[in-house]
């Protein structure tokens, strides 16, 4: 054992635990002309991560300390917030002030320690340990003797200096991306220009600024392409061989019109005992090798992202819209779970198989429900599977039936749907859901859920999609929010059951407070995530789900068939060796990449949705109340656009009730789910917020909210 070696032992076995230089030099009989090689041993432990020394001078490891691991969330005025990792030690934040920082930035990973006497909640850091930002978006500016980045992240307190020598041709006031090279200390971050996006008052560069924000990119790196070229030009004559022969069988795809990726397809037919559903699923790991190249950029894209005006695909276009994509009457490899169901629509027996399948039509959802509507038109136009549409909706209602009495919760919840039209214009219109939609629904349901639990019942490896039991405290706010709405509400909190949603739900479905209910129960749950472990999905009331059907663009979809099909060709053991510690990288890395995805579409619709409204500032809108906040007041539009009330703006003083989503005043109150009239204020496009101003309420008996004035106009 070495001096090192010898020293760190000192401190596991808590000898030194705590103790400054001087003090260890007294606890080990250390002499003087000795203690400069100690101060240089203590600095390469800490150089190391295996020791820390605080900013009171003493050393220990992270825990004989009292360290606390977490990420720096900042604020533009300059001081920040740790959040913990550990939240079940720490389950608050700790308040970080300018000084304590040391040189961290937001998003950084880092060890801090309490301070103590100030106050309960403060904290300072000790080290960071990573940083959070490789590259930022922001505005680029000059001064006589340098240039700067501005962050577009207000939480991103410091200005990126960019030597002056690297700004000649970089123009000033526009859109950029920074790479940070280096962290002087006492020092802003130095960092050079990468990227120019454009202008600072253009719309698109803004949304290109948004997406990079996200580290998201639509270009492929050098060889990826090509590569996917490659691996479509393949041949698969010599495939078909091999795999069951469904080319004679009945099958479509039914998609939205302006769908180009098309990873899944259906069957069905009716049998003596019930029917005979066929899910057909693109055979996308075929082509995309384990641990290749498309591969390794598949995983770190994690999924695909779709915006207003473009997609950023996981994987390029050649195979996304061409080999892999199930096209009409062209042949096209795929992982098919055909399912015997009884006549109530109950699984007897199921068949997970390479197959290979020729698309007879690919249909729309527009075209399904014109069909089922009686359309003779569409009807003639798809003469060969029309009886096959009318059979989907057949089964359809019985599958929605046995998840209603499962209990399988159906929020009513909007969204957003932002188009452009042939002129480029932003179009929103309201959203409708058709009968067309949940066929495909209950199908691809059905399907994840059957392949699942057999992979389950073999203990292979696998990614699971888990939806966890609500939180008890979210669920005992429902439950106090459901019964002053006088809603019977009997759940325990500690334990809730999908079928008590569900009838919650249910109590309220043709009362005023449906929608309010609907919000706040979304709320209360928690968010479906990716795991190797099954623990089960309450949202949809299963005891065993994964995502099976979208292997073209989410990543878990792609990593589960490669285990399937390895399973098929009888290396169960193979399976275990190579995806045995993956299927965990693999569920994490989804994970964070399907967080980062929403958060982008997001804000990116959120910019779409501020350009569009500030075309409309003075026009007036019924809407309704879908949050309320001691700050203010959020008023949805019909086709789901959300605007802000300010408190201030109100008249009258106002406390708010947050069990109650009330605002309440002392002349009039106001609460989640109310029908108001609004009008538009103003838009900031920093906050990509629009503002409204509060008119009065709605008249209780006008159901519909709708646009007041000009009638023709786009919604």
């Amino acid at each position: 054992m070495n001096a090192q070696e010898s020293l760190l032992q000192y401190f596991k076995d808590g000898t030194l635990s705590d103790c400054t230089a001087a003090e260890i030099c007294r606890v080990l009989k250390i002499p003087r002309r000795e203690q400069d090689r100690l101060t240089d041993l203590l600095d390469s432990l800490c150089d190391s991560g295996e020791l820390f020394r605080t900013n009171a001078g003493r050393y220990g490891t992270p825990g004989q300390l009292g360290l606390i691991r977490g990420t720096v969330s900042g604020n533009e005025r300059g001081f920040a917030f740790l959040i913990p990792e550990d939240r079940t030690t720490y389950p608050d934040d700790f308040f970080l002030p300018r000084k304590s920082l040391h040189g961290a930035l937001h998003g950084d990973t880092v060890w801090a320690e309490r301070v103590y006497g100030r106050s309960d909640d403060e904290a300072e850091v000790v080290k960071i340990i990573s940083r959070g930002y490789e590259r930022i978006v922001g505005t680029f500016y000059k001064d006589n003797r340098s240039g700067w980045l501005r962050p577009d992240e207000r939480k991103y307190s410091e200005d990126i200096y960019i030597p002056l020598s690297d700004c000649i041709r970089i123009p000033d006031g526009g859109k950029a991306v920074a790479k940070i090279t280096d962290y002087p200390r006492g020092k802003a971050p130095g960092g050079i220009i990468e990227e120019v996006l454009g202008d600072a008052d253009d719309f698109f560069a803004e949304e290109l600024s948004l997406i990079r924000s996200f580290n998201l990119r639509k270009e492929f790196p050098d060889g990826i392409e090509q590569e996917a070229e490659r691996q479509a030009r393949r041949s698969i004559r010599s495939e078909i061989g091999k795999r069951k022969d469904l080319r004679e069988l009945l099958i479509v795809t039914i998609d939205g019109e302006d769908t180009r990726d098309i990873d899944d397809a259906v069957s069905l037919e009716r049998t003596e005992d019930g029917y005979f559903l066929g899910v057909h699923i693109a055979d996308v790991s075929h082509y995309v090798a384990y641990r290749s190249s498309l591969d390794r950029e598949a995983f770190t894209r994690g999924t695909s992202v779709y915006f207003p005006d473009s997609v950023l695909p996981m994987l390029p276009r050649a195979l996304s819209n061409g080999a892999c994509s199930l096209n009409e009457k062209e042949d096209r490899l795929t992982l098919s779970c055909l399912m015997q169901l009884d006549k109530k629509g109950g699984v007897k027996d199921a068949e997970i198989a390479e197959t290979v399948i020729r698309s007879a039509h690919r249909m729309t959802y527009t075209q399904v429900q014109n069909i089922l509507d009686g359309d003779e038109k569409t009807a003639s136009e798809f003469s060969d599977v029309k009886d096959m549409v009318f059979l989907f909706a057949e089964l359809t209602k019985l599958l929605k039936a046995r998840r209603e009495k499962r209990g399988g919760i159906n929020l009513d919840v909007r969204e957003t749907k932002i188009m452009l039209d042939a002129d480029g214009e932003i179009v929103i219109p309201e959203r409708s859901h058709l009968f067309s939609h949940e066929i495909i629904e209950q199908f691809m349901v059905l399907a994840n859920e059957t392949v699942a639990e057999y992979m389950h019942a073999l203990e292979m490896p696998f990614v699971y999609r888990i939806h966890e039991k609500p939180d008890e405290e979210k669920a005992a706010a429902l439950r106090e929010f459901a019964g002053n709405l006088g809603l019977k509400a009997r759940f325990d909190p500690k334990d809730v059951k999908p079928y008590e949603y569900q009838k919650l739900l249910k109590s309220a479905e043709s009362l005023p407070v449906s929608s309010v209910l609907n919000r706040v129960l979304l709320r209360s749950m928690q968010k479906a995530r990716y795991s190797p472990v099954n623990t089960g999905h309450f949202g949809l009331a299963s005891r065993c789900y994964c995502h099976f059907t979208s292997p073209i663009r989410r990543y878990p979809d792609l990593c589960i068939h490669r285990v399937i099909k390895e399973v098929l060709h009888g290396k169960g053991a193979e399976a275990e060796r190579a995806y045995g510690e993956f299927v965990n990288e693999a569920a994490v890395q989804s994970s964070e990449c399907e967080r980062r995805a929403a958060e982008a579409e997001r804000e990116v619709d959120a910019l779409y949705e501020t350009m569009y409204m500030s075309e409309r500032i003075g026009k007036q809108y019924e809407a309704v109340i879908s949050g309320v906040t001691d700050f203010g007041l959020f008023a949805e539009l019909p086709n789901s656009i959300e605007g802000f009330i300010p408190i201030e703006s109100l008249p009258g003083i106002f406390t708010f009730i947050p069990e109650h989503f009330l605002l309440k005043g002392e002349k009039e109150s106001w609460v989640l789910g109310e029908r108001v009239l609004v009008e538009v204020d103003s838009v900031d496009f920093g906050q990509r917020r629009t503002r409204f101003t509060l008119l009065g309420r709605t008249p209780a008996d006008n159901v519909n909210a709708t646009l007041l004035p000009g009638k023709g106009e786009k919604s």
